[in-house]
């Protein structure tokens, strides 16, 4: 008897030990898999066009060196979209992988009291990445709506900010915003830097309650008159942002991998760069901004670098939508400077210069330095990226419009990975991009350049733009009278993408709205 409970004692303290190797092993395992897991670091600069990048553009005159350097030590993408030509869609196309004109922002963008265009139950880069146990922060411009608390809960906020900020309390927390949606922390503010309120939020809270109001300011340092806190003065935002996004870094622990995703509220109205900087670009203050953006930049990556976590920081730069004509184009003109390069428009158009944006992506544990991607690709692309470097399969109703660029970025394939991109402009207007052709569903720019649209309208130019990029990247001629066959095969092709639901493979998804992309 007292052999076999010797026997036994020892099989059981082998089974300990059996248990605690593999605990340990599991352990190791899983520490090592956490560990090999890239940081990731987005940084979305507002009103950035492609032209003012030396690394994009050869004939750019604004020294923009942190980011060419990041360009040169990871790969371009030289045919990258935003999903909007302004700043509202595009963010919300970043976080969900979905395009924002499956909403009901089908024009225009939000306002800073507008409400909550992101729905709770939908799954953001923000609450992947969380789930999955990553630390999440956003730092920065917000401007995808919160839930304000109300004075009067009857009257519902709108997008008329001056029908809404006197019923807004200030001093209650914020119930739905980007808490709410993934991320860990939070600060930044509501919306662009040129609306009000003009406040700091952390997490749900106002740093100040604003106590006055500013007046207009007009011209390049454009804001709207509303209320502010003593706390704010708008030409130290971008700096204080860029604090909060160093800080953040630093706050990190080795253990867990980080998410930061840092929308900047420059080189967006009001242009107005901080003292250092003025006069240094030899252009005007838009160049001088440009440069305050690229010192932001440098900023972070510098502390990456001093906390030993770029091999393995997948860093992507890049900008909501194109240049905003309040840059001043023929004053920079006259410089030999061009914020679009050669594309056709700017911000807000449905031409290329609204809505092709320089994009950056840094990760040399998988990036080879000075690598070139000329395929297409889309902003909404974030999320199936970062589901795919995590081996996660995405359920059928997220990112919907999203498409995996890893196989861009360790050049595991030479081919294209998307069908086509959708374009859309500030009046709703689209286009779709298949391959070089790329067709609009409207007669102008559908923004701000010429021909506007009712200036196109009145001159009843083509209902349609069929345009053969690969030979006339400024869409110059437009071919949709003799390419009829074209304009049919990519016609269906877009009313597909908007019965679908979605524009990859996978279920059938409605759309929050009913969806009208011809006769705009």
């Amino acid at each position: 008897m007292k052999m076999l409970d010797l026997t036994v004692h020892r099989c059981n303290f082998l089974l300990a030990i059996c248990l605690s190797i593999t605990w340990q092993s599991a352990v190791a395992f899983a520490t090592e898999l956490q560990t090999n897991r890239p940081n990731i670091v987005y940084i979305l600069a507002d009103d950035l066009g492609i032209g003012d990048l030396q690394s994009f553009n050869a004939e750019g005159k604004i020294a923009t060196p942190n980011i060419d350097e990041l360009a040169a030590g990871g790969m371009r993408f030289t045919d990258a979209h935003s999903g909007s030509a302004v700043c509202t869609p595009t963010r919300y196309g970043v976080l969900t992988g979905r395009y924002a004109w499956r909403t009901r922002l089908q024009s225009g963008v939000c306002w800073g009291y507008s409400t909550p265009l992101i729905d709770r139950g939908r799954m953001t880069v923000a609450s992947l990445l969380k789930s999955q146990g990553y630390h999440t922060g956003c730092v920065g411009k917000w401007h995808l709506g919160l839930e304000w608390a109300l004075k009067d809960k009857n009257k519902k906020p709108s997008d008329n900010p001056n029908e809404s900020w006197h019923n807004i309390d200030f001093t209650r927390p914020i119930s739905s915003g980007p808490n709410q949606i993934g991320f860990n922390y939070f600060f930044g503010i509501s919306a662009s830097l040129d609306m009000h309120p003009y406040v700091y939020i952390e997490n749900d809270r106002v740093t100040q309650v604003p106590e006055q109001i500013v007046a207009r300011s007009n011209g390049k340092k454009f804001w709207r008159e509303g209320p502010i806190s003593n706390d704010f003065k708008h030409v130290e935002v971008l700096d204080r942002l860029t604090e909060k996004a160093v800080k953040y870094i630093h706050s990190q622990s080795s253990a867990k991998p980080f998410f930061l995703y840092l929308p900047l509220t420059a080189p967006h109205k009001p242009i107005i760069p901080d003292s250092r900087f003025l006069d240094q670009s030899g252009l005007n203050e838009w160049g001088d901004f440009v440069m305050q953006v690229d010192w932001t930049i440098g900023q972070v990556k510098e502390t990456l670098e001093a906390k030993g976590l770029s091999e393995n920081t997948l860093f992507i730069v890049t900008s909501d939508n194109g240049a905003t004509p309040g840059a001043d184009f023929p004053a920079l003109g006259k410089h030999g400077h061009d914020p679009s390069g050669k594309l056709r428009g700017h911000k807000a158009d449905i031409f290329e210069g609204g809505h092709r944006v320089a994009f950056v992506a840094h990760w040399p544990a998988v990036i080879k330095a000075g690598t070139v991607t000329e395929f297409p690709i889309c902003h909404t692309d974030l999320l199936a990226t970062v589901a795919d470097i995590l081996d996660f399969e995405l359920p059928a109703d997220a990112g919907e419009d999203s498409v995996s660029i890893l196989p861009f970025m360790n050049q595991t394939t030479k081919e294209p990975l998307r069908e086509a991109v959708v374009h859309h402009s500030v009046n709703g207007s689209f286009a779709i991009r298949h391959g070089q052709w790329k067709l609009c569903f409207c007669p102008g720019s559908g923004g701000w350049s010429s021909p506007r649209p009712p200036q196109a309208r009145k001159e009843e130019l083509p209902s349609v733009q069929l345009y053969d990029l690969a030979a006339d990247l400024g869409e110059t001629k437009n071919l949709q009278g003799s390419k009829p066959l074209v304009v049919e095969k990519l016609t269906a092709l877009m009313q597909r993408y908007v019965d679908q639901g979605r524009s990859t493979v996978g279920e059938k998804q409605a759309n929050g709205r009913r969806v009208q992309f011809l006769g705009k």
